[in-house]
């Protein structure tokens, strides 16, 4: 069994890889370029959080909310593996001593921000050796996607900074011209293309008119009821609707917590918290 494998076991508790995982891997630790298209659950970020373990050095995730960094973060933190988030949410503190750990080699994957990425990057080229470097959510690098974080159009600048580094970007959502466009904002050297089966037989997608306020709550805590014991995550447009919907939720006995950017990140942190330890209904625009 190599390496890759054995880490597989023994760290993330898998016995063999699904399809297409051990070839990006192998892909991305020969140190060259890959574009990945993978559905949200696919098993993207074990393609590169084994070569992260494999290669000399710190690995680059840039993921572009803190909700999900801190997901990863804490899983793998729960496995043992030396890894840290710098983003805002962070006390300035608690980055200052994340970057010394960095330099100190101390850190084999660090999550960041795009936007704190744009502030770093001349410090993370000097002090610290980057092994390779992951961009999660690569569509929102696309002339079609950068308005959700206009800063995913600056990561071109990563191939000036780290040219012999590999780099590998990830999405569930690219269309052919979402495609090429990744690679040339991100300045990919000759990638690899992998495209992953998005087949999801799990999934259902069932699309309704409009209802009436009481129309749509009851509508929502009938699904809630087809799914007790369970975790749930309702998307709303605006602060407002989150709050007033999780007030309604509340007041017919379902545990509902909110989640938006207006709340403390200490907030934040233990509504998801609560959210993954006791199956409690989130709220999220």
């Amino acid at each position: 069994m190599d390496k890759a494998h054995q880490l597989l076991k023994s760290v993330f508790g898998y016995d063999s890889f699904r399809p297409l995982q051990k070839d990006i891997i192998d892909h991305v630790i020969s140190g060259q370029d890959a574009l990945v298209l993978m559905p949200t659950g696919g098993g993207k970020s074990i393609c590169y959080q084994i070569p992260s373990l494999l290669l000399e050095g710190t690995a680059l995730v840039v993921s572009p909310l803190i909700s999900l960094m801190k997901d990863q973060v804490d899983a793998l933190q729960a496995n043992g593996i030396a890894a840290e988030a710098l983003n805002s949410s962070n006390e300035e503190y608690v980055n200052r001593i994340i970057r010394s750990r960095c330099q100190n080699g101390e850190i084999k994957i660090l999550y960041i921000s795009p936007e704190r990425l744009m502030t770093e990057i001349q410090w993370l080229q000097q002090f610290v050796k980057i092994s390779m470097i992951a961009i999660d959510e690569a569509h929102c690098v696309s002339q079609w996607g950068h308005d959700f974080r206009p800063e995913y159009t600056q990561l071109g600048v990563l191939e000036e900074y780290f040219p012999k580094v590999p780099r590998i970007a990830l999405t569930a959502t690219a269309d052919k011209i979402t495609k090429a466009d990744i690679v040339e904002q991100l300045r990919l050297r000759n990638p690899r293309i992998f495209i992953s089966s998005f087949d999801r037989p799990n999934l259902s997608l069932d699309v309704r008119k409009a209802y009436r306020k009481r129309e749509r709550l009851r509508t929502i805590l009938d699904v809630i009821g087809r799914h007790p014991n369970e975790s749930g995550i309702i998307y709303c447009l605006s602060r407002k609707g989150t709050e007033d919907l999780a007030a309604d939720l509340k007041s017919k006995g379902v545990e509902a917590g909110i989640y938006h950017a207006g709340l403390s990140s200490e907030e934040r942190n233990r509504v998801q918290d609560d959210f993954i330890l006791n199956s409690a209904t989130l709220l999220q625009i």
